[in-house]
């Protein structure tokens, strides 16, 4: 098989974008070495993939459709594949064409169309007359890395949903290159999101709650891209509590470093399942627990920074005060009965979760503790 493609082409240019825009047969994107997908790896933190992860249903449901139309011929697939280099590639401007070396360029990234690709893959196994079947094609040259993955994220928040968490990944990793990396100008919506720093922040929370193996958390939490059953909340879902309650200007544990910040917040949680407990099906740990916890840390921890440390120990009474002093309807708050699967807190809506933290609170600032101090 050819490594060496010859296509005819159109040169465009999109700002400091060079973009050719071509086709491609099947039997082109069959070539070994020609194009891989960076998805990202839900159990690497230090991975670099930005993909969603590959739905094969979706892709055997187009493969299925392009196979279907082999005898037709009316088969057809207008939407145009985005792939990228971060390579340069030879432009005829004489004769319009570009000439691709595989084993120089290769592979190419597949920006946008990874299902598409995958599609047509395989029809091609089942249909050997799909080979022949042309794609539109997008290629960007010399795109580093890091602007492939901008791309990828701009194309999927103007035009169609990303996966929220996967979002939160890249918003994160943008974050972390900023001043030291080249970013292409993003829509001002993602810059802004980037600059603040928020989801990188969250981020470093969540992955350290479920990670640390003796986290109440452990294990826990569905990361972006993961497929693990046995989760109880997803990472979208805990990031976003953590930047509207814990990320905020009035809580006391900004003047700490961030690690100590995450170990003061596992320590909360240690405490409040010591208090609660997890051995019985609970949903202490689904959004219902998540979101009112994280509604009530930074009162608790307004008033725990008067007390002078974040020990559990020291937590675990102050917490107890406060559930003992609650009234009302939702007075049980801080016995396990009331978070059992199926009990009053499986029920809970948003405006039920406002009135529990109002109380808590009311409750919080009703309790006399003083730290026993030893001798």
């Amino acid at each position: 098989m050819s490594k060496v493609i010859l296509r005819p082409a159109s040169l465009v240019k999109q700002g400091g974008l060079t973009l050719y825009a071509t086709s491609l047969k099947v039997s082109d994107l069959l070539i070994p070495n020609f194009y891989s997908v960076e998805t990202l790896d839900p159990d690497d933190q230090g991975d670099k993939g930005y993909q969603r992860l590959l739905n094969k249903a979706r892709a055997k449901k187009l493969a299925d459709y392009i196979v279907a139309g082999q005898e037709t011929k009316d088969a057809f697939l207008p939407t145009s594949i985005f792939m990228a280099t971060h390579k340069n590639i030879g432009f005829n401007p004489a004769n319009n064409t570009i000439e691709i070396d595989i084993d120089a360029i290769g592979p190419f990234s597949v920006v946008d169309g990874q299902h598409r690709v995958e599609g047509l893959k395989m029809a091609a196994e089942k249909d050997p007359r799909v080979l022949d079947f042309e794609v539109p094609v997008n290629i960007a040259i010399n795109l580093s890395k890091i602007a492939q993955m901008c791309h990828f994220l701009i194309v999927n928040t103007t035009q169609k949903s990303v996966e929220k968490g996967v979002e939160q990944r890249i918003y994160a990793r943008l974050t972390n290159a900023l001043e030291v990396e080249d970013i292409p100008n993003l829509p001002k919506w993602i810059s802004n999101s980037v600059q603040k720093g928020e989801d990188e922040k969250a981020l470093q929370y969540v992955d350290f709650l479920n990670n640390d193996k003796e986290s109440p958390w452990y294990n826990r939490i569905e990361m972006a891209n993961d497929e693990n059953k046995d989760t109880t909340v997803n990472q979208k879902s805990f990031v976003k509590s953590i930047k509207k309650y814990v990320l905020v200007a009035n809580n006391p544990l900004t003047i700490y470093p961030a690690d100590k910040q995450h170990k003061i917040f596992l320590n909360y949680w240690k405490a409040i399942t010591n208090i609660i407990g997890t051995d019985e099906p609970t949903v202490l740990f689904k959004y219902n627990g998540v979101e009112l916890f994280c509604k009530f840390c930074v009162p608790f921890f307004n008033k725990m920074i008067n007390i002078g440390d974040f020990k559990v120990a020291t937590m675990e009474p102050l917490l107890n005060q406060a559930f003992e002093n609650m009234e009302g309807d939702y007075a049980g708050a801080g016995h396990t009965e009331f978070w059992v699967k199926g009990g009053k807190a499986s029920f809970l809506n948003s405006g039920a979760l406002n009135v529990i933290n109002t109380e808590m609170v009311k409750a919080l600032h009703k309790s006399n503790f003083v730290k026993e101090i030893e001798i």
